[in-house]
């Protein structure tokens, strides 16, 4: 009979999560943790979180590698007493089924299939008796998909120039490498024959080679495994002359693009904004205000109340104060149902390390600008050292995402869903302005553009919003 044996699983962290990712083990396979120890770090759609242990226990067996994606549910790794034995452990591990979430499958169980590795190569026919093997490439800085296509093409990687970082070959390396190299022609100059093998040179080498009557034979190339590249053609070029020519060509003709996969943040906020920009029905209503009493309001204010408050900081509080004298505004959207909330949480869009986050400063409209500084300043460190946690993104009704710090004048933003609606704030401009006694005065102007959802804010409870945030703006002492 088992005992003291615990199931550790992949965590549901908000309604919307449905996998996650272990990107870091903190604990070791057999290492033991207290109560409170961070065990591993969980990445999912929206943040990276810290798992804390809820007991004192050990970490018997690691089921899921770094890296892994797995469903809600699955099953990570099992905790179990020192004195259990392993045979009981992995018995356990072998047979777990996740608990029904909706959304995860056991890994064990019958209906589930292993979930793939990211480099699981394509299900081809290999050949009956390859000359090149997995073994073949074991001391060689190639990409896993990369192998698997050379042994695949019986194409022999260590024959070819990496381009990867630190010289690492990759999948495009080896199907270029599959690939006849293209004849060069360039009207009556000499061309080195592509299908000679006794000319280990890269395309470029042998088209500046080409160009300036260079023959190849002979010449010891500088590149990986001998291979000879166009700066070994530049030190045989007679003059400087030819050497710039041929610098010219290399410099006008090398365009191949970096090409980097998009990472599992980025994919996550395309994937959102699509839908976003495709389901929800976005109305704008735009406007300039004037700032110029709220600059010296906070020039004193953070004198006196000794802060360093920002002036997106006096931004999200006069939004707070606006959002609750408009309910019909401060809204979220879930489906045909549209949640109206008595306080103010205003997210704030941060361009951190990895990607557009947005976290939210809750209850703003309770809270003093000291308050909203400390705040902001502690969600964007978080942010940055990749340290939110759910908490931080959840219950937004409105977004304040400022360009103009990045010299954008005006823009237009897409909303964040559930939110109901965001601010795109632009640059501030010196602007000359009539008086009310004539005169003009250059005064300074902040654009404001409100993206909202039609399907929960009307056109007039918008504009209502934006006249009142107007005025808080404009007139800072009768409102902060």
């Amino acid at each position: 009979m088992m005992k003291n044996i615990k199931a550790f699983t992949m965590p549901k962290w908000g309604i919307e999560m449905q996998e996650g990712t272990i990107s870091e083990w903190v604990v070791k396979e057999g290492q033991s943790f207290k109560k409170g120890e961070i065990i591993a770090l969980i990445e999912t759609d929206k943040i990276s979180n810290e798992v804390e242990a809820e007991f004192d226990g050990v970490l018997r067996k690691i089921v899921t590698p770094s890296g892994q994606t797995e469903p809600v549910g699955a099953l990570l790794g099992v905790f179990g007493d020192t004195d259990v034995p392993d045979g009981e452990i992995e018995t356990f591990a072998q047979s777990f089924k996740a608990a029904d979430t909706g959304t995860a499958v056991g890994r064990n169980s019958d209906t589930a299939s292993p979930a793939p590795s990211e480099t699981a190569p394509a299900e081809v026919a290999a050949p009956a008796a390859p000359a090149i093997s997995d073994t073949s490439f074991d001391n060689l800085n190639i990409s896993p998909k990369a192998r698997e296509l050379a042994i695949e093409m019986q194409i022999d990687a260590t024959q070819i120039s990496g381009s990867g970082r630190n010289g690492r070959i990759t999948y495009q390396d080896v199907h270029q490498a599959s690939r006849p190299d293209a004849s060069v022609d360039l009207g009556g100059a000499l061309p080195v024959p592509a299908d000679d093998e006794t000319i280990f040179a890269s395309p470029l080498a042998k088209r500046l080679a080409a160009m300036n009557g260079i023959d190849l034979k002979g010449v010891a190339g500088t590149g990986a495994r001998g291979r000879i590249r166009k700066e070994d053609v530049f030190a045989l070029l007679p003059d400087a002359g030819s050497r710039s020519q041929g610098a010219a060509l290399a410099s006008n003709t090398d365009n191949t693009p970096k090409i980097v996969e998009m990472d599992k943040i980025r994919k996550v906020i395309a994937k959102r904004l699509t839908e976003a920009k495709s389901t929800i029905p976005h109305f704008y209503i735009r406007s300039d205000f004037d700032v110029e009493n709220l600059l010296e309001f906070r020039r004193i204010g953070n004198k006196v109340l000794n802060t360093k408050a920002s002036l997106n900081d006096y931004l999200i509080k006069a939004v707070g104060r606006a959002l609750v004298e408009h309910p019909d505004v401060n809204v979220q959207v879930h489906d045909d149902k549209i949640h109206y909330y008595p306080h103010a949480n205003v997210g704030v869009a941060i361009a951190a390390k990895s990607g557009l986050i947005t976290p939210v400063v809750k209850n703003v409209d309770l809270m003093d600008i000291s308050d909203i500084s400390r705040a902001t300043t502690q969600l964007i460190k978080k942010a940055n050292t990749g340290k939110l946690g759910f908490a931080d993104l959840e219950g937004g009704t409105l977004t304040i995402s400022n360009l103009g710090m990045m010299g954008v004048d005006q823009f237009d933003a897409i909303i964040n869903p559930p939110q109901g609606s965001i601010l795109a704030i632009g640059g501030i401009s010196r602007v000359m302005t009539e008086m009310e006694d004539g005169s003009g005065e250059f005064r300074s102007k902040l654009s404001v553009a409100m993206s909202c959802d039609h399907r929960a804010i009307d056109g007039a409870a918008g504009a209502k919003f934006m006249a009142t945030l107007k005025s808080m703006i404009e007139a800072p002492e009768l409102f902060f």
